[in-house]
């Protein structure tokens, strides 16, 4: 490919909506252009990485033995209610563009493909015998994000490689699970990515075990924690942890103190000397049901530690056995809304009473309470006296009435011991999510009653498995983990072409056949090259090349009349002045070893 014939248009100065170096520099670099918020376009430069990424993982994909398929972009929205997943994306603040068709029919367009393959399975996977199936996809997903950023990696249209397994037992669930544990760090080991795997939430998904592949990047969106050791790894949505000890209250002082505007812990901990571990902090909260009921939560948490909302929203679905949509902090404006009197807020114990509920309009008129482990293994601590400007020091969980066991609510830090050796301590790094991995169960299969016949001649539903690779943000996190100064540093697997060929002066003939003489022999030898013909100063083709990341350059200048190039490897920007053919030699041991 000639650049004269590209279509390539570089940016010397930052766009202004672009936040992080990879969005930057793919805007500058002409892989992608914004047709609207969260909406791209992907670039001729761009297209063949995306081609090289999805070659990569189509070629993994086939070796475990996963059968290629296409699934529709719009979905009935009878699946999805079938499910129970349709008002959850829909409704609020849900992430599924929906419609109506001319008949009035609702239809949504796919952001995961879940209940389509499950449906699909059922109608065609009638016994045991058929079994286990893995399907893959390669198509652009939907998604109506609240706040489109970063260029590909949230946006509301996107390219996706989902993977959907079928098994007759969890056993065979739990070995294709393994086998493609395995598959995704060969792709992304394949893509020149230095990706972690941890722990992680399912989510909206569903499922009963998962594991998320994150880039190692600052820029990361997401908070990963790693043991000292190597031997942990998890999104700190799912983190675990052993906290700090807390500081043992003094048994001086006991029951009721007035403490007046003292309603935030650090100005009670210094106006008393107190440390925030001694205080138990009470989060009321706001649970919005997928039902449309309205579930006041009552949390109970150690001063010192942060509640961790991913965590909390599980424990709260599971309690009231039906998706949370929302969760948020309670107001004042809240309870007048609800017609009830205000609460002493700052001044809260874990044992306000109920009756506080009582004539609320819509809300269900009972706290649901949880309490963190960190604040039920407190034997004697601070709380609020549920009265303004009161607390109450040296209470203990044996007086106080309807409080919960303890679970875990917490955020995970660094610094925090780890659970399987309290030697060893977390560290944190930021991650950018490019796979995501799920043991599904039966979660699906039972919801939507898709079945098979299993030795013993009995009807059961399928066990399922769930497998997720973002290709167009894999490619943007290959910017963010590789860029320097002056451009994107191209892994050689996934770029765009793996060689160019720059002809310093187009106009000086030597040059010029030097360089089309090494672009052509390059070709005959397999190298997807690029020959810069253009008529633009050298320093613009050498700000252009390393802007856009080429792996190799060849540089055809001045010394072209005595079978001089320099030969520049972009990762570091080594240069070799030598002759054309030991470049062609050096560049092929290097790209073909």
């Amino acid at each position: 490919m000639r650049v004269s014939r590209l279509m390539l248009v570089t940016l010397r100065d930052v766009p202004a909506d672009a936040e992080i170096p990879s969005h930057q520099l793919l805007l500058r670099g002409g892989y992608i252009r914004r047709v609207g918020a969260g909406i791209y376009a992907y670039l001729p430069l761009m297209w063949r990485v995306l081609q090289r990424i999805t070659a990569i993982v189509r070629e993994e994909m086939n070796r475990v033995g996963a059968l290629e398929t296409l699934l529709p972009q719009l979905h009935p929205s009878e699946l999805w209610q079938r499910s129970g997943r349709w008002q959850g994306y829909t409704a609020g603040e849900g992430i599924m563009f929906h419609l109506e068709d001319r008949q009035g029919r609702e239809l949504g367009l796919g952001p995961t493909h879940e209940e389509v393959v499950t449906s699909l399975a059922g109608e065609l996977l009638r016994s045991y015998r058929q079994l286990p199936v893995n399907l893959y996809q390669i198509q652009t997903k939907f998604r109506d994000e609240i706040r489109p950023r970063f260029g590909l990696m949230r946006g509301r249209e996107f390219i996706m490689k989902d993977a959907y397994s079928f098994h007759a037992n969890d056993e065979d669930l739990r070995s294709t699970y393994a086998v493609m544990d395995q598959a995704y760090r060969t792709i992304f080991e394949r893509c020149g990515l230095e990706a972690v795997p941890v722990d992680a939430d399912s989510g909206a998904i569903g499922g009963a075990a998962s594991q998320e592949f994150m880039v190692t990047a600052e820029a990361g969106e997401d908070l990963i924690l790693i043991s000292e050791d190597g031997l942990y790894a998890a999104n700190q949505e799912k983190a675990i942890s052993k906290p700090s000890e807390a500081v043992v209250l003094d048994k001086g002082v006991s029951g009721l103190i007035e403490t007046p505007g003292l309603s935030s812990i650090k100005e009670l901990c210094e106006a008393h000397h107190w440390d925030p571990s001694q205080i138990v902090k009470v989060l009321l909260l706001l649970a919005r049901l997928e039902d449309g009921g309205e579930q006041p939560v009552l949390v109970s948490l150690r001063g010192d530690q942060e509640l961790n909302e991913v965590k909390l929203v599980n424990a709260l679905t599971e309690r009231c056995r039906q998706p949370v949509l929302e969760c948020s902090p309670l107001s004042a404006d809240d309870l007048s809304r609800q017609g009830l009197a205000g609460l002493p807020f700052g001044f809260i114990g874990p044992d306000l009473d109920d009756a506080c509920l009582e004539g609320a309009r819509s809300w269900i008129p009972r706290f649901l309470r949880l309490t963190d482990c960190t604040a039920r293994e407190l034997s004697r601590f601070v709380c609020g006296a549920n009265h303004p400007d009161q607390h109450r020091v040296n209470e203990s969980w044996d007086v106080l009435s309807g409080v919960q066991d303890g679970i875990d609510l917490r955020n995970a830090t660094a610094g925090d011991r780890c659970v399987h050796n309290p030697d060893v301590r977390l560290t944190e790094k930021r991650g950018i999510e490019v796979g995501h991995i799920f043991q599904l169960g039966r979660k699906y299969s039972e919801a939507l009653s898709c079945q098979f016949t299993n030795e013993a001649g009995k009807s059961e539903a399928f066990w399922m498995g769930c497998y997720g690779i973002g290709i167009s943000r894999l490619a943007q996190a290959a910017v963010e983990q590789h860029h320097d100064d002056a451009g994107i540093c191209w892994p050689a697997s996934i770029a765009p072409f793996e060689a160019v060929v720059v002809v310093a002066n187009i106009q000086d003939q030597t040059q010029a056949s030097l360089a089309e003489s090494l672009y052509q022999g390059l070709i005959d030898q397999g190298v997807d090259a690029l020959l810069d013909d253009r008529s633009e100063r050298a320093g613009v083709k050498f700000k252009d090349a390393d802007l856009i990341g080429i792996p190799w350059r060849i540089v055809v200048g001045r010394d072209a009349s005595e079978g001089l190039v320099e030969l520049v490897r972009r990762a570091d920007r080594d240069v070799r002045k030598i002759p054309h053919s030991d470049a062609m030699k050096t560049l092929l041991r290097e790209l073909r070893p």
